[in-house]
């Protein structure tokens, strides 16, 4: 399960040691969670923090984490299919007073979310994935879709997904699957690496940045990013009117070094 915080308590530790910052899942693995109890917390989070709850959900990947849950991992077809019906029910029971359902994967009766969300009609969705069926999906109930490298059926992603020109190519079709909802969804990117090279904490990890960049720059991955503060405002804006990116999630090592290019780039 990897040496990060449960989901859960750190969600609502962030809410309850702050006044407006606004607290998500990355993301909630479907098959680790009945949608009911998913519901129910996201419900009760969503009232203890004023109305501050994101729920970021996905059809689970990690072949480790199935493994050490006893769950068998089954093809991408069948978990994405169970995510599909999952997050139908999720939403119907953090909008509805009372939820039956009797679907492929889900038989519930007299089902209900007490107390209610702050939010309405309810928290928002962030759906995150890399395959075309999971972001078609998105772009019919989602809020917030998060671009992630596309992932095999064996848990590894695929070297085509990590390029430039493929996730140019699913955003355009993420847009023309949306239709008129497009310009209402956030669009995210999930990093798997970030760095800055003149507000890192040594020098040694400057140096590694600085070599990081160079490669990137061949590569042209946008699944990472390295540069300096100017150079890093420069490219999260060229990204936001190409693509319409405008939400990015930095790795944890790395937040302390973005924070300044956060706020350079705040009402810009």
């Amino acid at each position: 399960m990897g040496a990060q915080l449960a989901p859960i308590p750190a969600m609502m530790a962030a809410a309850d040691a702050t006044e407006r910052l606004r607290v998500g899942s990355f993301v909630f693995a479907n098959d680790y969670r009945n949608p009911v109890m998913l519901a129910k917390e996201i419900a009760t989070m969503d009232v203890l923090s004023g109305g501050r709850v994101e729920l970021g959900i996905g059809a689970g990947w990690n072949t480790g984490d199935y493994r050490e849950l006893g769950i068998v991992y089954d093809p991408p077809a069948v978990r994405v299919a169970r995510f599909e019906e999952a997050t139908r029910l999720v939403d119907r029971l953090l909008r509805e007073e009372v939820v039956d359902h009797a679907g492929t994967y889900y038989q519930i009766k007299g089902a209900r979310i007490l107390p209610r969300p702050v939010q309405k009609p309810r928290p928002p969705f962030m759906i995150g994935g890399g395959g075309m069926r999971v972001l078609r999906f998105a772009a019919r109930v989602a809020d917030i879709v998060s671009f992630a490298p596309n992932i095999g059926a064996h848990g590894r992603p695929k070297l085509a997904s990590l390029s430039e020109r493929s996730l140019g190519e699913r955003v355009a079709m993420f847009r023309s699957a949306a239709g008129a909802r497009a310009d209402a969804i956030d669009l995210n990117i999930w990093l798997l690496d970030a760095g800055v090279s003149d507000r890192s904490r040594s020098f040694a990890r400057a140096a590694a940045t600085i070599a990081k960049r160079g490669a990137n720059a061949v590569a042209r991955m946008p699944f990472v990013l390295y540069g300096s503060r100017s150079s890093l405002r420069a490219l999260l804006r060229e990204r936001r009117e190409r693509l319409g990116i405008n939400y990015i999630s930095i790795p944890g090592q790395a937040m302390d070094e973005f924070a300044p290019v956060v706020q350079e780039l705040r009402g810009t």
